[in-house]
């Protein structure tokens, strides 16, 4: 049998920031040819390590071998030219500028567009990317902007290539576009390292899954040896349940009622155009579509943040008694004692005061309730000492500013402090987003107590396997309007995203 030798190895990797060791003594083989998975939860080390391999950080302790060379990686240009490249999250692309001048941009010497856009083409056949050289970014999808990072590294010439949470903001469609590509480069001889959360997608593009746990590597195996629920028990290090429990909802009953919302942003452009639906108590109803879609408008006008052009928002009452929201900022809504609870997209921004504490970031919710919150803080500490517990906060202490908390423990803060608060209408925003597996099944239950306390959930998400799971009804936004409402049992991922691309569907409840 032919014995593999690999491209990069890196061996006794350590990496610290102040009292918190990021990784220790890592070892990690990675080879040409192969899609390896590198798996872990949230500060298990997975992107720290990746970001010495393309030149952000560098190692405090270890090596780094490319093809069995010791190499120093001291910069992302030190990175390019030993061939590898990393496609982060966030993208670093100038909005302004074209593909092509994206692409060239920061390299050395004279620039050629019309050479770089021959070249581009070429890679683009090569692999089949789909990339027009003199498409502006700001008129392109978040797919499409992807996939000019990719080029963008393979330009440069890399064979070794990160990719960092590559499917978060993409559809069905265009993750399988994306799957289909990978393969086509692996088949090429390229290295592929993917970082992701998404276990199905372990399953289906991986050849290989390494697993990293608390800053230690913990082993790797063949992806065809191993399933879904040995790599989970292999992060966290015990047995974990990947079901998601969807009990059905116990006598439902309105509870908030939307009709012909529409909203403008200040810019005057239309973000909800004519948006009706019913949202019911004891059910979550799942809110689906392209990031950018107007998701993040619904659940601000519903809260009473969001200034609205038109429509009705009522809440209606277990006797049937309708309120009408709109006009009401958050404070008269609650003095009505209509109770709603709001989980943001922006947790600092909007959520969280990051200079403050976990206990007085609780005390936020209560402190109008009546002066002696001001001396007697037993409610508030109490509070963040159990969300710290039964969410697996980590964090020096609960006097930590929340700032200095990473950001899935900034997340976990603000639901935990958010659920806590036994509310009737509970609106979540990517209430998951950046969580490893083992601490969204965490939130997903809490979710679903929520439900089944007769609290109507309105659940944006970007995972539609986990739409399809946890939730009643979907609810999919194309473009600000809605393109249609399907049952969560038995309605399928690719329908819901050609549902999300373009209009189409009925209301089927």
């Amino acid at each position: 049998m032919e014995t593999r030798v690999a491209t990069v190895k890196m061996r006794n990797i350590t990496k610290t920031f102040g009292s918190v060791v990021a990784n220790d003594k890592v070892w990690l083989d990675i080879y040409k040819g192969e899609i390896l998975a590198l798996l872990g939860e949230n500060g298990s080390g997975k992107t720290t390590l990746m970001n010495m391999l393309s030149g952000i950080y560098f190692p405090d302790e270890g090596d780094i071998f490319i093809n069995d060379e010791k190499v120093v990686i001291r910069s992302p240009k030190d990175a390019f030219d030993h061939g590898i490249g990393m496609i982060h999250q966030h993208f670093k692309l100038v909005d302004v500028l074209t593909a092509a001048e994206n692409i060239i941009l920061g390299l050395e010497g004279k620039l050629d567009i019309k050479a770089a856009s021959a070249k581009i083409r070429e890679i683009c056949d090569a692999y089949g990317f789909e990339v027009d050289p003199n498409q502006k970014i700001y008129d392109m999808s978040v797919s499409q902007k992807q996939t000019v990072e990719i080029v963008k590294v393979l330009f440069r010439g890399a064979d070794i290539l990160i990719l960092d949470e590559p499917t978060a903001v993409l559809t069905p469609q265009e993750t399988d576009k994306l799957f289909a590509v990978l393969r086509n480069m692996r088949d090429a001889g390229k290295a592929i390292v993917i970082i992701t959360h998404k276990m199905h997608e372990v399953e289906d593009l991986s050849d290989r899954v390494a697993v990293l746990r608390q800053g230690h590597f913990v082993g790797d195996m063949p992806t065809k040896e191993t399933d879904a629920q040995e790599m989970t028990n292999m992060m966290v290090g015990h047995a974990v349940t990947l079901n998601i429990n969807r009990p059905e909802p116990v006598d439902p009953k309105p509870r908030i009622e939307v009709s012909g919302l529409t909203v403008r942003s200040i810019d005057g452009i239309l973000k909800l155009q004519d948006v009706s639906f019913t949202a019911m108590s004891g059910e979550i109803l799942g809110i689906a579509g392209i990031s950018g879609s107007g998701q993040k408008e619904l659940l601000e006008a519903i809260a009473g943040l969001q200034p609205v052009e038109g429509g009705s928002i009522c809440y209606i009452e277990d006797d049937g008694t309708r309120d009408e929201l709109l006009g009401k900022d958050p404070l008269r809504i609650a003095e009505k004692g209509i109770t709603l609870s709001f989980v943001p997209e922006d947790r600092l921004g909007m959520g969280l005061v990051g200079g403050m504490d976990l206990s007085d970031n609780m005390m936020l919710r209560s402190f109008r309730k009546g002066k002696s919150i001001f001396t007697d803080r037993k409610g508030p500490r109490n509070l963040a000492k159990r969300v710290v517990e039964d969410l697996s906060v980590k964090t020096p202490s609960i006097e930590t500013p929340v700032r200095k908390l990473s950001g899935s423990n900034v997340q976990k803060v603000l639901v935990g402090r958010e659920i806590a608060s036994a509310p009737k209408v509970l609106l979540t925003a990517y209430a998951v987003r950046g969580l490893d597996i083992n601490s969204s099944h965490t939130i997903y239950d809490l979710i679903n107590q929520q439900k089944q306390n007769g609290v109507a959930v309105i659940y944006v998400g970007e995972d539609l396997d986990v739409l399809l799971e946890l939730c009643d009804r979907i609810l999919v936004l194309c473009a600000g309007k809605v393109s249609g409402i399907v049952p969560g049992r038995g309605a399928k991922k690719r329908d819901l995203g050609m549902m999300m691309t373009r209009l189409g569907g009925n209301s089927n409840v």
